[in-house]
């Protein structure tokens, strides 16, 4: 089968299968500072005993963090490799359940179940309108009434600056804008990028009421390959206070190579 004729499911399986999504977080400064920001927005938003569903929980970074906290968790994974860590992780955990599922088809769970939902990854390998409105949708549809829903994406303006300037430019700007540079989105980039505002508008005629947009990681990311990058233990927790003051800031939000979109059901 050719890279082209792959199916959604098995280019991210493919990806996933040769990366360590463990340690993604906390490897590098970028990943710490985007673990740093999502975990103090939930906790902004999350009350004790919770019901928490993470909608493409990865290898459990977050969704065994909340159990360890005291919230039940329910973690849907799409790849089996990620999910077996997650388990992994898990075990001894008694208010954590794992399973295999795509966030387009979240039917193993009942409606208004969940407190908060997380949906911290699908929407970077989701291409197709249709399946966009489907994650969006599902998502809603298990969230209570009044609940909170997180959705992380990218900005495609920080993909062009983390990953094109290299030499890599013109490649950049065909892969990820049309002519008349509207932002592109088909499963052969597997990591698709957004227009703040256009991913903005897709809730726009959803049962919700938008609260904020939030910048996750600066433009770290962009700058951590320097060989004079460096940051101290304490330069880089007065860098997370910093960021964390200016998060929703709307004329820095581009930056950002992940970003969450915050709303409730309403």
């Amino acid at each position: 089968m050719g890279k082209f004729e792959m199916t959604r499911e098995k280019m991210i399986a493919n990806f996933y299968n040769q990366y360590n999504e463990d340690i993604r977080l906390i490897k590098s400064r970028h990943g710490q500072l985007e673990y740093a920001t999502t975990m103090y927005y939930i906790h902004k938003f999350v009350v004790p005993n919770s019901e928490i569903v993470e909608i493409g929980a990865g290898t459990g970074r977050y969704a065994v963090a909340l159990a360890k906290e005291g919230h039940n968790v329910t973690a849907v994974e799409l790849v089996d490799k990620n999910l077996e860590v997650l388990k992994s992780n898990a075990d001894g955990l008694n208010n954590i359940t794992a399973f295999k599922a795509d966030a387009v088809d979240l039917s193993e769970l009942s409606d208004d179940t969940f407190d908060l939902t997380l949906s911290l990854g699908p929407f970077y390998h989701l291409y197709t309108k249709e399946d966009v409105n489907e994650a969006i949708d599902e998502a809603l549809r298990i969230t209570k009434k009044g609940g909170i829903i997180m959705c992380a994406f990218l900005s495609i303006y920080a993909i062009m600056d983390s990953n094109y300037m290299y030499g890599r430019w013109q490649d950049g700007l065909k892969e990820n804008f049309d002519e008349n540079f509207n932002v592109r989105h088909f499963k052969e980039q597997l990591f698709t990028g957004y227009d703040i505002c256009e991913f903005e508008a897709l809730f726009k005629n959803k049962n919700v009421e938008y609260i904020t947009t939030v910048g996750l990681d600066g433009s770290i990311e962009a700058l951590e390959d320097r060989q004079d990058f460096s940051f101290t233990d304490e330069d880089f927790n007065s860098y997370i206070k910093w960021h964390l003051n200016f998060a929703e800031k709307r004329e820095l939000l581009g930056r950002n190579n992940h970003l969450l979109l915050i709303c409730r059901k309403k």
